[in-house]
């Protein structure tokens, strides 16, 4: 993960694929805060930076992508709160692929498999006890330290070419390579996949996961729009940045995680692979919503509006009936939905998570109290807003007991409902 250095926001932005002059805005969602940086209650008093959030499209590659306000170093630093193996089907999802992808390419002892943006090892631990020789890179401290307590190799670095072709040096040639939301993470996307075209074998493959631009847009996941996401890809853009660097994409998947992803199987361009017909599916799928003209992207911005109104609308009319509201997460997600939708501790009292990193701090710009999961059952709410709302059926099923008291659930994306 390379890091750039932030454009003037007085400046127009170009595309950081292709270069063209990005014109065409697909939302603006106001001032906002750095979604991870949680305030310590030694903080609270003191005022913190918010930064405009948008996001562009470019009319040349297709590809979505953020200014560049922020460096990704300042970002992704050492004290990052991110743990992937605090979500259970997270940890499902990551067992999953192991299994899959060592079955189908044929995976064992002799195997070399990396992971970018290994966080705490939650998907290498699956590897490693099948006895493949994993390597984690990972540029925060924290939760590489993390994965280090698994006995994980991880190394604390930033991806990019120069550091693919260290590793290269040292022998480290990858049958696999896995980028599980990450692609979206880097400024320089381009020097990203560059770098995983170095590190890649001959025959190797190399899995880049990350939210559908197509599924974002159809089910109205504007929240899933912050800094620290500095690109959001279809297949369309995803094929010519890989093709840029030399590498083919020779299949696809749409895995639901994350409320819809594409996993981009991707190999050097002369690679023995043969395109799956799945590619070719999922291209008529985009260019039928209209992801390669304008006027789709121009009217999506209204639709996120509607959707502001309908969860403030609900929430509104359950504060005049007297209903306590809470919420289960403190994803980044929820910094962007909170603060652009204008929802403080006047409507949610606190919110709730699994990770202790998180727990006893509050919530970027709106100052909404993280405490933990155990806090609901001792307030006893009306309500429970879902805020990582892709883990929807997870939460539910361990906030079952909310039903004793006659709790309901509120889940705030496409639209604003109360489920039982």
């Amino acid at each position: 993960m390379s890091i750039s250095t932030p454009a003037a926001p007085g400046i127009a932005p170009k595309c950081r694929h292709c270069g063209h002059q990005l014109s065409l805005k697909l939302i603006s969602l106001g001032l906002s805060p750095v979604a991870n940086d949680y305030v310590e209650p030694a903080a609270y008093m003191k005022a913190e930076p918010f930064y405009p959030l948008e996001a562009f499209v470019c009319g040349e590659c297709r590809l979505v992508q953020t200014r560049d306000l922020l460096a990704a170093s300042d970002i992704f630093r050492a004290d990052y709160a991110y743990f992937s193996s605090h979500s259970s089907s997270w940890l499902d999802h990551a067992r999953t692929y192991v299994d899959d992808m060592s079955e189908r390419f044929q995976l064992g002892a002799n195997s070399r498999h990396v992971e970018i943006a290994s966080n705490d090892g939650y998907l290498l631990q699956y590897s490693i006890a099948k006895g493949i020789n994993c390597l984690g890179i990972e540029p925060c401290e924290s939760v590489a330290i993390a994965a280090r307590r698994k006995n994980i190799e991880t190394r604390i670095e930033f991806f990019g070419r120069a550091y693919a072709e260290i590793l290269r040096g040292e022998g480290w040639v990858a049958d696999l390579i896995t980028a599980n939301n990450v692609l979206a993470h880097v400024p320089d996307i381009n020097d990203f996949v560059a770098g995983a075209r170095v590190l890649l074998a001959p025959n190797g493959v190399a899995t880049f996961e990350v939210q559908h631009l197509l599924t974002l847009m159809q089910r109205h996941q504007f929240d899933t729009i912050y800094h620290e996401h500095f690109s959001y890809l279809s297949l369309i853009a995803g094929q010519r940045i890989f093709a840029k660097a030399g590498l083919r994409v020779f299949d696809v998947e749409l895995p639901e995680t994350h409320g819809g992803s594409i996993r981009f199987f991707v190999c050097h361009a002369n690679a023995s692979h043969l395109e799956s017909p799945r590619v070719v599916e999922v291209l008529a799928k985009e260019r039928d919503y209209g992801l390669d003209r304008d006027d789709v992207y121009i009217a999506w911005s209204e639709s996120v509006k509607e959707t502001k109104r309908n969860l403030l609308d609900l929430l509104i009319s359950l504060k005049r009936q007297s209903k306590t509201i809470v919420g289960y997460g403190a994803p980044a997600k929820a910094v962007t939905l909170l603060n652009y939708c204008g929802v403080g501790v006047d409507f949610v009292d606190f919110t709730v998570d699994r990770a202790p990193s998180k727990q006893g701090r509050y919530l970027p710009g709106v100052r909404i109290p993280i405490l933990p999961p155990e806090a609901i059952f001792e307030a006893k709410p009306d309500y429970v807003l879902i805020l990582p709302w892709n883990l929807k059926q997870e939460i539910k099923a361990q906030m079952e007991g909310i039903r004793a008291w006659g709790g309901r659930f509120i889940v705030p994306v496409p639209k604003a409902t109360i489920e039982g």
